[in-house]
């Protein structure tokens, strides 16, 4: 028995059909099916405005560009946000200082952003990993401009409050992992039409060679059709986990309320030992398992617990288990078997 896939993006024939369409159009390059894709997500999320981009690191450094990220600034990062952010804050000449997670929401915690805002921060880039959403915290209220990245948290939702209503600008990826996958690129969103005429003037030159081709927009499109299908079925996988686990010490990662609706991109486990033991346990029965923050910004802070308490145990002992909608009877039944096991 080969090890189960960690990600499996949710392609079908239709999917396969739309592409192939755009080839009998010859037309692949940036047109009508990226403004048709672009137009779906908005209304997914709630949005306006937007554009999609042909890389996530586009989008990362627009939208910073956007809130006036540029050479000396700094910039609010939770210590669990990808290396990629540094990357992308780098590349502009600014820097970024760290904050601990809220216990709760494995987001970056309100006392924390208010110290940020309280040391000169102009702008947070909010990273919601592993299907989490920082529920109950108005972070635009603290004065700061806020970059908000639904790439892990896209369609999660707690009663009212939902992905996509927590950033003055919405980030997210469409990678082969994504709960919308285009098989490459990003969107940049937002409400308000301040931001409307500086992302004409930062794509004036170059808009055409850094859009979304159709080709990926028309895989994006026909999954956008289907994201709440996909979505029921990655809840049904991440609950069946969520019982599992109940066998165990262990605990879920991020929001423990019964009203909270993960997406399902993931399901993430905190465990009470080793993450090394679980990993070959795991792979023991053919089942991937990966340290969910082992290429986070604050990788090498796992000994500052007088810094980020909260952050800590994730850091050096969280494990992600895949729960893509395509994953077989078979294997979700051996997954509910490993997560109600581990060591």
């Amino acid at each position: 028995m080969a090890l189960i896939r960690f990600y499996k993006p949710t392609l079908r024939r239709k999917d396969m059909d739309a592409v192939l369409q755009t080839m009998v159009d010859e037309k692949i390059g940036p047109g009508e099916r990226k403004n048709e894709f672009l137009k779906q997500f908005c209304n997914l999320i709630g949005v306006k405005h937007g554009i999609v981009l042909r890389s996530y690191v586009d989008a990362l450094t627009s939208a910073l560009k956007l809130c006036s990220v540029k050479e000396g600034s700094v910039v609010g990062l939770s210590v669990l946000s990808p290396s990629i952010y540094a990357y992308a804050l780098e590349s502009l000449g600014s820097r970024f200082i760290l904050g601990d997670i809220d216990a709760n929401t494995g987001c970056l915690s309100l006392d924390e952003a208010k110290r940020m805002a309280q040391e000169g921060v102009e702008v947070l880039l909010l990273h919601e990993p592993m299907c989490q959403i920082p529920y109950l915290c108005d972070f635009k209220g603290l004065g700061m401009r806020v970059i908000e990245d639904i790439s892990q948290s896209l369609g999660s939702q707690y009663g009212e409050e939902m992905a996509g209503q927590y950033g003055d600008i919405v980030v997210c990826s469409f990678e082969e992992d994504g709960i919308v996958s285009t098989g490459g690129g990003a969107a940049i969103a937002f409400f308000s039409e301040q931001y409307l005429t500086p992302l004409k003037n930062l794509y004036r030159q170059v808009r055409p060679f850094e859009e979304m081709p159709d080709m990926n927009a028309a895989l994006g499109t026909m999954q956008i059709a289907t994201v709440n299908d996909h979505l029921a079925k990655r809840r049904e996988i991440y609950a069946l986990l969520r019982k599992s686990l109940l066998k165990t010490p262990h605990k879920p990662f991020g929001i423990g309320n019964i009203d909270f609706e993960p997406n399902g991109y993931g399901f993430c486990v905190v465990l009470d030992s080793k993450a090394e033991d679980a990993i070959k346990f795991a792979n023991k029965y053919q089942v991937p398992a990966e340290k969910t923050f082992s290429e986070c910004v604050g990788g090498k802070l796992s000994d500052r617990y007088d810094l980020y308490p909260n952050a800590i145990a994730p850091l050096l002992r969280a494990l992600s288990f895949p729960t893509y909608p395509f994953l077989k009877q078979g294997d979700i039944e051996m997954l509910m078997k490993v997560v109600s096991h581990l060591p």
